[in-house]
């Protein structure tokens, strides 16, 4: 299995709509790291298994969307908790409307809300 991985940094905010979130219920920010991983069985004509410019394209396109906005405001958290769990799914959706590569058969998606903390969402594509 071929793997390629690009990555980006980013700072937006947001406030936990749970029960009793206790500080995390107040509007805060956090300087996400944003990393995705492409994986498949075969490289494609270019011995690519994604072109990483069309990868970054797609994941600074994302980066602009959420830097310095409020996550809980956007339409793709409606009705949602804004966690880093939900925010990498959100993230998994996105990529993989932009980025069609037949060689990819999984995406994973790992968001870092600080250095020590992440949340993972993978799935086929």
């Amino acid at each position: 299995m071929y793997t390629t991985t690009v990555r980006t940094e980013f700072v937006a905010q947001h406030y936990l709509t749970v029960p009793n979130p206790g500080p995390e219920g107040d509007p805060h920010s956090h300087h996400y790291r944003v990393e995705l991983c492409f994986r498949g069985p075969e490289l494609n004509e270019f011995d690519y298994i994604v072109d990483i410019d069309n990868a970054d394209t797609a994941l600074s396109s994302l980066a602009d969307r959420y830097r310095d906005t409020m996550l809980n405001d956007l339409p793709e958290f409606e009705g949602y908790n804004p966690s880093v769990e939900r925010f990498a799914r959100v993230i998994f959706e996105r990529v993989t409307e932009r980025i069609t590569d037949e060689t990819v058969t999984e995406l994973s998606v790992t968001i870092w809300e600080d250095e020590e903390a992440a949340a993972s969402y993978n799935a086929a594509v």
